[in-house]
């Protein structure tokens, strides 16, 4: 291992919502990032000095391709000349079964041009005994994991709606094989991160982001489902989360929405309820909040039917506008959005659907939809009356809410951003 960070060459591997940023990081210490990715398109944006993720500053990526610390590439013969490699990786699921192909199929490509001394971590979120199971094998072949060779985890911790300059911030658990291989992944993090947690084992460390995960999920599924008794017994969810946040002990607040999105949690839940049928486990409380958060997009259009129905809209034709289809405000990440889902669900009822968001002017190609013929419209008065109703999904800052309220005949807001007073305003 080079202790002079002056020496380092750094590869990262996946340039999405975790790699680029992670790169960049290790960039702005002055240590050398080849960016590995086999999206062109991707790399043709950061050659070409531009932003695609919407947290990160053009000048970070001008400055570190003009000075030659990025390298965008998609040959993996470069492994070859890095000191530590970083994956971060997608991780979906098929059939909610955990679909590893993206870790397995890029080992398989750079394994090849792996040499004695190098870090391999993993950042891609997983069921526990992951990150031994894909590599240690073929490693402990090739090397001696610990003693010329080394071996890490380390869960991304990353928020799309940060910036990712303040991401250092952010406690970094990091775990390796042996202890030899956590002092490595230690040197590195500790270089990017203000501080690092450090796991007994990988194990724990893949369990760890695991429960960050599904306690989220856990508690937005009970907040999803408490909103839709409330609006049954026409209560106000967010009075009675207001009045719950007095209580200066054993409570935290969780807020009801549209249904999760985002990479993480509505996925990670069903990785360890795969994994734990292996040990003969159920994983009921998990399973029953997954299906409330995904029953939760249906809902909403099943409220803004009912409230068209009272209406008496005797036209044939629908026309729907959804507001914001980014999972979180203010960036321009679709991953699992229930935006989209809310669209496909709507198609399928033969409705017409348009969308707005103004981090979004184009759904790009996406693995479960074909969607990609959409473009967002503009918030005018002119193409706001053309609509029965609007379903606010993202409430992005950048919306132009005085038009929203002034033009919309009806809008479904899921997350109760605008006064409700209004009579077109209806909270689901």
């Amino acid at each position: 291992m080079k202790i002079n960070t002056k020496d380092i060459v750094v590869g990262v591997i996946g340039l999405g919502y975790v790699g680029l940023p992670r790169a960049l990081q290790f960039c702005n210490k002055k240590i050398k990032v080849f960016a590995f990715d086999k999206d062109i398109n991707k790399l043709n944006s950061l050659k070409q000095k531009k932003k695609y993720l919407s947290n990160i500053n053009s000048k970070d990526i001008k400055k570190n391709i003009e000075n030659k610390r990025l390298i965008p590439t998609s040959d993996f013969s470069k492994i070859s000349e890095v000191d530590a490699i970083f994956l971060c990786l997608p991780t979906p699921l098929k059939n909610y079964k955990p679909d590893l192909s993206y870790i397995k199929n890029t080992f398989n490509d750079i394994k090849r041009y792996l040499k004695k001394n190098q870090l391999l971590c993993l950042e891609s979120t997983s069921y526990p005994g992951t990150t031994k199971e894909i590599f240690s094998n073929y490693l402990n072949k090739k090397f001696s994991i610990g003693e010329n060779f080394y071996l890490g985890y380390s869960p991304e911790r990353n928020d799309p709606s940060q910036s990712f300059v303040e991401s250092n911030k952010i406690p970094k658990l990091i775990s390796g094989f042996s202890n030899n291989c956590l002092k490595v992944v230690d040197f590195y993090y500790s270089t990017i991160f203000n501080k690092t947690i450090k796991m007994d084992t990988i194990e724990l460390a893949e369990m760890t982001k695991l429960y960050e995960n599904i306690y989220r999920s856990i508690n937005i599924g009970f907040v999803n489902e408490m909103k839709q008794i409330c609006y049954k017994m026409n209560l106000d969810i967010d009075e009675i989360i207001k009045g719950a946040k007095t209580k200066p002990f054993g409570f935290k607040a969780f807020y009801p929405g549209p249904g999760l999105g985002g990479h993480c949690i509505p996925i990670d839940p069903f990785y360890l309820t795969w994994k734990a049928k292996q040990f003969d486990l159920k994983t009921e409380f998990i399973n029953l909040s997954g299906k409330v958060n995904n029953s939760i997009p249906k809902w909403v259009v099943s409220v803004m039917f009912k409230n068209l129905r009272e209406i008496k809209r005797k036209s044939k034709t629908i026309k729907i506008l959804v507001l914001g289809i980014a999972y979180k405000k203010n960036i321009n990440d679709t991953r699992e959005s229930p935006g989209l889902k809310i669209i496909d669900i709507l198609k399928k009822r033969k409705v017409k659907v348009s969308y707005s968001d103004p981090f979004i002017p184009k759904i790009p190609k996406l693995r479960n939809y074909n969607f990609e013929t959409m473009k967002s419209i503009t918030l005018s008065k002119k193409n706001l009356t053309k609509f029965d109703a609007c379903i606010l999904v993202t409430d992005h800052d950048k919306f132009d809410y005085e038009n929203i309220l002034k033009y919309s005949k009806i809008i479904i807001d899921t997350r109760h951003r605008l006064n409700k007073k209004f009579n077109n305003v209806i909270y689901a």
